[in-house]
């Protein structure tokens, strides 16, 4: 990657025996096309590869691997090898579907550590930077003040890349790192390669097409109830929330650049992928204010969806379901209590009448004590809905135990009853009513003599 003069064999070999300290003498410049874009050349010509050594090349983007036309982003580059004491490097952006076709430009920073340098595809010839036109591919790479002569471990490279003016769909990345021991020739020098590709948000926007009950899979949705948002595009990865996503409590609103706000107030992230994300949403955003509707609106690193208007009242009770039909219930010490047919063979016993189960559910309201909004449930106190729930089976009510948010979590309500005697063996319907509202009809319980 560092280049010494076009001289041929024999002559070089001749310098190099009188002066090998000429090696470096052109470190200010590096051949074009050294990046790894395929088809063009790279450093393993004059350096070893990558494969079993323990340095790494990398790119740091501010924009999350995404661009907006014309928008400048500024670049790190890092170069990292634990045996290496000189550095450099080479970066291009191309269009992703055609190699040969610059995407953007690239300025240098101001620490006098970066150039820029090109290449004319009408002449065949290198070019020192500035350089702009159709015909030209552009390069930013190390100066001879950047190859930072005997820092040890790593070298970082700051400089500005300002994509296209136009949306040119996918862009790639690519950019080769030189570690070098500064021995004064090419031996034991290792290049380490990597790309990455952009894409501008403009090309892939995010779609909303409904927002429901996470529990129900129905609306309205209601303050600090689970809440599901179904779409295109609503993000570029697919993970839920993590241990070290919720710092002292606090659940996170944004996911890998996600959020989601409801009525202008950010909601917790707990599920993010393209087609679906899970927020709880906030106690605070004027949701169910007179059984007003809300706007909710996705974020995806910035590019908003188009925010759409959903149903939402103060209280919205629903049961969480297995398979869509059977309501989520389990004994107090943690076992499934639903039909044999809904899980492999042992996993599960239907509710036996007599027994206490638990119920679990979403949007039963508010608790006494009351509970700050975004938090997980703390487990030093109880908190109980304002008003116990009055929950029915076949349209009779039963035995209510209790209703409280569940202790680590959020948003998640346990209500335990007690299974009254039933006329057959089999499932039957369930619902609840909590301050004068209903859950939605469906949800079944099996249950046996």
């Amino acid at each position: 990657m560092i280049r010494i003069n076009r001289l041929s064999v024999a002559k070089a070999a001749a310098i190099l025996s009188v002066i090998p300290v000429l090696i470096y003498a052109s470190a200010t410049k590096t051949d074009v096309g050294s990046a790894g874009v395929p088809n063009e050349s790279s450093c393993a010509r004059c350096h070893t590869g990558n494969s079993t050594f323990p340095g790494s090349v990398k790119v740091d983007f501010p924009g999350k691997l995404t661009y907006v036309p014309g928008q400048t982003q500024r670049l790190t580059v890092t170069v990292a090898d634990p045996d290496q004491k000189r550095w450099g490097f080479q970066l291009t952006a191309r269009q992703a579907s055609a190699s040969r076709v610059q995407a953007g430009s690239f300025a240098p920073g101001t620490d006098k550590f970066t150039q820029v340098v090109c290449f004319d595809l009408t002449t065949n010839e290198q070019l020192d930077g500035p350089c702009s036109g159709t015909t030209t591919l552009q390069y930013i790479e190390h100066t001879d003040a950047g190859t930072r002569r005997g820092q040890s471990a790593s070298a970082t490279y700051t400089f500005d890349w300002t994509p296209p003016a136009n949306d040119l769909g996918e862009v790639t990345i690519y950019v080769m790192g030189l570690a070098a021991n500064d021995d004064t020739s090419v031996y034991g020098d290792r290049q380490y390669s990597k790309n990455y590709t952009l894409t501008s948000p403009q090309s892939v926007l995010p779609l909303t097409s409904k927002v429901l009950n996470a529990a129900s899979g129905k609306t309205p949705i209601s303050p600090g109830a689970w809440v599901s948002v179904y779409g295109q595009n609503l993000a570029s990865t697919t993970r839920s929330w993590e241990a070290k996503d919720i710092v002292n409590g606090k659940l996170p609103t944004e996911l890998d650049g996600v959020r989601v706000t409801i009525n202008s107030n950010f909601a917790a992230v707990a599920y993010i992928s393209p087609t679906q994300i899970n927020v709880l949403a906030p106690a605070d955003a004027g949701i169910g204010a007179a059984a007003s509707p809300v706007y909710v609106q996705v974020l995806n690193n910035g590019v908003a969806a188009d925010p759409i208007l959903v149903p939402s009242q103060a209280i919205a009770p629903s049961f969480f379901l297995w398979s869509n039909r059977y309501s989520v219930a389990t004994r107090p010490d943690g076992s499934i209590a639903a039909s044999t047919s809904q899980f492999p063979a042992g996993v599960a016993t239907p509710a036996k009448s007599g027994e206490v189960i638990i119920l679990w559910g979403t949007g039963f309201g508010p608790t006494t004590p009351a509970l700050a909004a975004g938090i997980q449930t703390p487990s030093d106190k109880l908190y109980q809905t304002a008003t116990l729930p009055v929950i029915l089976i076949d349209g009779a009510p039963v035995k209510v135990i209790g209703a409280a948010l569940s202790p680590g979590s959020a948003g998640l309500y346990q209500i335990a009853i007690e299974v009254p005697q039933v006329p057959w063996d089999g499932d039957h319907t369930i619902s609840a009513q909590i301050a004068g509202v209903s859950s939605p009809q469906g949800p079944l319980l099996n249950i046996q003599q």
